[in-house]
């Protein structure tokens, strides 16, 4: 944790009220709504739809003698020792760092005074939406004190988003539509900065650009599964959406905003069919259709009180073993199958690790490198993993002396080199009073911002964030956010309130010719989905879990890690010849009304026609 000391910038206080953020309606359920932001309501919780799966806590089967090692103890690891400890196996997870993964929160070093926590960090903010369906289901079967859903009960819903806009330009600021959510106070200056933002818009996106994007919206919507496969998966969004042909307004909202909103990669190489299979399921979740719960849900407290540690608490109930600060080395191959696990443990000693079955639940960059020769050998899909792509996307906090007056949810700062999105936290986290319960009782507050982008020359150096050193990220990360929120004439972020911050540890070397990052993301580039493996692979006692094996949600999500590891399982259970019952593995909603289009479009894709809707 690194203090900065004020620069004696004047700045507005910490209250509730909006300066300059702007509401729009970003869907066509709210479409011309207009609110502003005054005193706003605790965040809502989502209530709990019909039952979709067996969401009752349950305890460990009956002990059936097979022992499973699970390699990895972040969601997806967790996810598998879970369901395989319910059914009677023997689990024992290890991990290298610590229980979460990428998921986790962790504490500042150093920051707790009096009796307070240390100051909660996390490698990025957490991001739950309503198209999410295996998470939530394991979510509640997690117990937690008062909680009649378990750990799911301490998911809120943020009532609002926001497009940061910088060089002058007025925020778009968009109320996310459902029942619990309560209206905004209006105000004159807000209604007139929501109309200023409005029309700023409406001028600078010409008629025909709006039309044409709607149109390819309508051609992706109807595409039937092999169009999307076979060519839209090769297609970047970019070319797909003609964003070069297109106005800069084109293509920072409707280009770049949209991929880093939803899959937090580069609109130039994402794949059409991953932007757009996310873009759909967001449609239909802000509408109420196949919805687990509103489109935007974060949760209530700092990850690890409010989720990963009471999913410990369980899974010891229901005897899992943990095994943490082990480092695995190689998963060796014989006679047909895993013959065993070499890993490190604390001490730096080589241990033997034997079990049953094993499932590798590691990140895909750290997992392929355990595979030995013989077992790639034995299944040539591994292989195929090695063409996989990761990205830096990594967290920094900023803890602040005064609330800022901003967004009450996520905000994205579009026009930012770097990429940046950020929320903050201490609104969202109603039953606990941050300066009482963390740090030193002086930071009231903490801005959990993503940096997305670390190859574009920023600001404030013009380097890009790889070759800033960390003081010089957390000083150009605040630049950029001070561009996009203190442009049109108030400053809600002052250098005077900010008390410290935190980057992520797992990046190192920032500032030489060799940065790393223990926790890259993977990305999804054109044709990444046929690179995917399978959870079953031809070694009959190992299994794939992770966010890169090919599940419904094909992209880095803890919803696609939390799939995969329920069918890791399924997978296991048919090797075992097991009677427990399937894990269910729950797929992303489908609107029936569009079947019928696809059906048409498959039609005409076996003869080489477009899609009805494509005008090229």
């Amino acid at each position: 944790m690194t203090r900065r000391r004020s620069t004696g910038s004047t700045g507005s206080t910490g209250s509730t009220g909006s300066s300059r953020r702007t509401f729009i309606a970003g869907a066509a359920a709210t479409a011309g709504t207009l609110g502003t932001t005054g005193a706003v309501a605790a965040p809502a919780r989502a209530r709990s739809p019909q039952p979709v799966a067996d969401r009752t806590p349950r305890t460990a089967a009956a002990p059936n003698g097979r022992r499973v090692a699970v390699l990895g103890g972040g969601v997806a690891g967790l996810t598998a020792a879970h369901e395989l400890a319910e059914r009677g196996y023997a689990v024992t997870v290890y991990e290298r760092r610590a229980l979460g993964g990428k998921a986790r929160s962790m504490d500042v070093p150093g920051s707790a005074r009096g009796g307070r926590r240390p100051l909660p960090a996390e490698h990025g903010f957490r991001f739950i939406p309503g198209i999410y369906h295996n998470l939530p289901d394991t979510m509640r079967r997690i117990p937690f004190p008062g909680n009649a859903h378990g750990v799911w009960d301490n998911l809120v819903a943020p009532p609002e988003m926001m497009f940061a806009r910088a060089a002058g330009r007025e925020d778009l600021r968009a109320p996310i539509p459902w029942p619990d959510h309560s209206p905004a106070a209006l105000t004159p200056d807000e209604i007139r900065r929501a109309l200023t933002g409005l029309l700023q818009s409406l001028v600078r996106l010409p008629a025909h650009e709006s039309a044409y994007f709607i149109d390819r919206v309508l051609v992706f919507l109807t595409s039937c599964d092999e169009r999307r496969k076979e060519v839209w998966e090769h297609t970047p969004w970019w070319e797909f959406v003609r964003a070069a042909q297109m106005s800069n307004e084109y293509q920072r909202i409707l280009a770049v905003g949209i991929t880093r909103n939803i899959v937090a990669t580069k609109a130039e190489e994402a794949s059409t069919r991953t932007v757009g299979a996310l873009g759909e399921a967001f449609v239909f979740n802000a509408l109420g259709r196949g919805a687990d719960g509103p489109p935007d849900r974060i949760l209530n407290l700092p990850t690890n009180e409010a989720w990963i540690d009471p999913w410990e608490a369980h899974l010891r109930s229901l005897g899992v073993e943990f095994r943490i600060g082990w480092s695995v080395q190689e998963v060796r191959y014989g006679d047909g199958r895993v013959s065993g696990v070499t890993a490190l443990d604390p001490a730096g000693a080589r241990q033997d690790v034997t079990a049953d079955h094993y499932v590798s639940a590691l990140p895909v960059e750290h997992a392929r490198r355990t595979w030995s020769a013989g077992l790639r050998a034995a299944d040539p899909m591994l292989g195929r993993c090695d063409l996989l792509e990761t990205d830096w996307m990594t967290g920094i906090q900023f803890y602040l002396t005064e609330r800022a007056p901003l967004v009450h949810g996520h905000l994205n700062c579009i026009d930012s080199p770097w990429s940046l999105t950020a929320i903050q936290q201490a609104e969202h986290w109603p039953a606990r009073d941050f300066p009482a319960a963390y740090g030193d009782g002086v930071a009231v507050d903490c801005l959990s911002v993503d940096i997305s982008d670390w190859d574009k020359p920023g600001i404030l150096y013009g380097k890009t964030a790889k070759q800033c050193t960390r003081e010089e990220v957390a000083r150009e990360v605040w630049a950029q956010l001070k561009a996009s929120l203190n442009d049109t004439g108030k400053t809600p972020l002052t250098d005077r309130t900010l008390h410290s911050w935190f980057l992520d540890p797992g990046v190192d070397g920032l500032g030489t010719p060799n940065p790393t990052n223990q926790d890259q993301l993977l990305i999804h580039p054109t044709g990444t989905f046929h690179n995917r493996p399978s959870a079953d692979t031809r070694i009959p006692n190992f299994f794939l879990s992770g966010d890169y094996v090919a599940v419904d949600i094909d992209l880095a999500t803890m919803e696609g890690a939390n799939a995969s590891a329920r069918a890791a399982v399924n997978a296991l259970l048919d090797s075992d010849g097991s009677t427990a019952q399937r894990c269910a593995v729950l797929p992303m909603y489908h609107a029936p009304e569009m079947e019928s289009f696809k059906r048409h479009d498959l039609w005409r894709h076996r003869l080489g026609l477009r899609n009805v809707f494509d005008l090229g």
